[in-house]
């Protein structure tokens, strides 16, 4: 499983005291250095069948400084994808990715519900 975070960021850090808490194996991968492209975010987003606006950081200072908060219901989906693409900011985070899941954002019950037997 595939930890996608920003290692500056407190949730990121506290998602992965707990996922070594819990002896659960995962690579990293910074956001920012790496962001996920278009295919990769389009894919997640459809596979696992959750509203395009979840992958948006909207707490985030460069959703503010582009007042996206107005602006994303205008865009069309691939203006969405290619905007968050261009950003690993813009993408709320952690991320964690499994065969058969896609965890947005630190939940500690989320994250036990799908993670732990």
């Amino acid at each position: 499983m595939q930890l996608i975070e920003y290692p500056k960021c407190s949730t990121c850090k506290r998602a992965k005291q707990w996922l070594d808490a819990h002896h659960i194996d995962y690579s990293t991968r910074h956001i920012v250095e790496e962001t996920p492209t278009v295919h990769e975010l389009k894919n997640w987003y459809e596979a696992h069948n959750i509203p395009l606006k979840k992958l948006f950081n909207t707490s985030g200072q460069v959703y503010r400084k582009l007042h996206l908060k107005d602006k994303l219901k205008d865009l069309s989906e691939q203006e969405q994808l290619t905007l968050l693409s261009s950003n690993g900011m813009l993408i709320k985070r952690p991320l964690l990715i499994g065969d058969d899941f896609l965890l947005i954002g630190f939940k500690e019950q989320e994250w036990a519900d799908t993670l732990l037997p």
